[in-house]
């Protein structure tokens, strides 16, 4: 297995159609916002979409950008997207991107992690700790997760 990014493969197209492949209306979202170039006017122009395949096989995915759904710019980096194919879960394959995600976003020079999301219990698997309600895109409230990096 290995992690890559959308935006570094040459085989976009194919890799766009498997994140289409998932059966969640977020997932549906990314793949559109891919479609149209939009996902990085949305999210900024650093985020990344990155991928936990083994050979073609698309396992699990999830964003890292500048902004997610919550639009609060003094909080930054934010996982979002995330989704892992039903056939893969119960195998913490999630905690690989997250990890990735922690380690890329250390580099970068973030100093926390932010993930917004109507989950519980999930995040927290993780080390991600409720941070607080936060009004999304749609004036909804949102979970927002935080980890220390």
């Amino acid at each position: 297995m290995e992690i890559i990014n959308y935006f570094d493969v040459d085989d976009k197209i194919f890799w766009k159609e498997e994140i289409g492949k998932s059966d969640w209306g977020a997932g549906q979202y990314l793949y559109r916002l891919l479609n149209n170039n939009q996902l990085l006017d949305l999210c900024g122009n650093s985020t990344k979409v990155l991928m936990l395949v083994e050979g073609k096989t698309l396992i699990s995915f999830c964003t890292l950008a500048e902004q997610d759904d919550v639009r609060d710019a003094s909080l930054t980096p934010w996982i979002g997207f995330v989704y892992t194919f039903p056939e893969f879960r119960g195998h913490r394959y999630l905690g690989k991107l997250l990890e990735y995600a922690k380690n890329v976003a250390a580099s970068e020079g973030a100093t926390h992690i932010y993930i917004s999301t109507d989950h519980m219990g999930l995040y927290e698997k993780y080390g991600y700790s409720f941070y607080k309600l936060m009004k999304d895109d749609e004036n909804q409230d949102s979970r927002v997760y935080k980890i220390n990096l």
